[in-house]
């Protein structure tokens, strides 16, 4: 490829890198909000978050974009540029997939930890702060990380907005050089080693998060003999 169509496929790169921060931001501003909600103690509360939650799980991704894009501005008299109408949809479609890795995480916890908080009268607002969340937290970060990575493949979804991403990019690229198996191999691997660097990220929090409250693996001690013990030798 010519240096210019590698620059058009750059800045698919850093369209693309953009979008997943944005809507991985949001995403879990939202599952957090909505996770938490699922375990109030009120039942309309928590019917509602449950209805948000049943009502994007349940539909599609490219339909909620097309619908953020086309129908919604229309109704309301204003436009979203597509950076941001991909920013909403997307948030708000994996956020609601988030908001249940949260509650189920949250339910996860030793109900004893809770029974403790009453006991020392802690409010509902304390116990969740300064014993669920910090124990909670840590075993999220697998599913979180899995959920980003899908977040990263939704992000071509993008490009039926016109939006320049990744995708986008290389189609055009294709389309310029009649090339689909080259340029289709790149955009893979791209779109693997953001992928691996996000992984590599997301396992070095839950390591960290995981030796803040006391639950970092422990190193598996060798069963081989130790060369001195070979022989009878001790």
């Amino acid at each position: 490829m010519t240096s210019g169509l590698w620059e058009l496929v750059l800045k698919g790169v850093w369209v693309t890198v953009q979008l997943l921060v944005l809507s991985g931001l949001l995403a879990t501003a939202v599952s957090f909000v909505v996770g938490v909600v699922r375990v109030h103690r009120l039942w309309i509360v928590r019917f509602l978050a449950g209805l948000y939650t049943e009502v994007f799980r349940g539909t599609s991704a490219l339909v909620m974009i097309f619908w953020v894009f086309f129908v919604l501005p229309p109704a309301f008299g204003w436009q979203l540029v597509p950076l941001w109408a991909g920013t909403l949809a997307l948030g708000l479609t994996y956020g609601a997939y988030g908001a249940e890795i949260v509650r189920g995480a949250l339910a996860a916890v030793d109900p004893a930890q809770q029974e403790g908080g009453i006991a020392l009268s802690f409010t509902p607002w304390q116990r969740m702060r300064l014993i669920l969340l910090p124990q909670a937290v840590p075993e999220m970060i697998p599913p979180f990380s899995n959920l980003l990575v899908e977040l990263l493949k939704g992000t071509a979804l993008v490009s039926v907005m016109g939006m320049g991403d990744l995708a986008f990019s290389g189609n055009l690229v294709r389309l310029a050089l009649q090339e689909s198996a080259e340029i289709y191999t790149y955009i893979l691997l791209i779109y693997f080693v953001i992928a691996f660097l996000l992984t590599r990220v997301m396992r070095g929090l839950e390591k960290k998060l995981k030796a803040q409250v006391g639950k970092a693996p422990r190193k598996r001690k060798s069963v081989l003999p130790e060369p001195a013990e070979i022989g009878g030798v001790r």
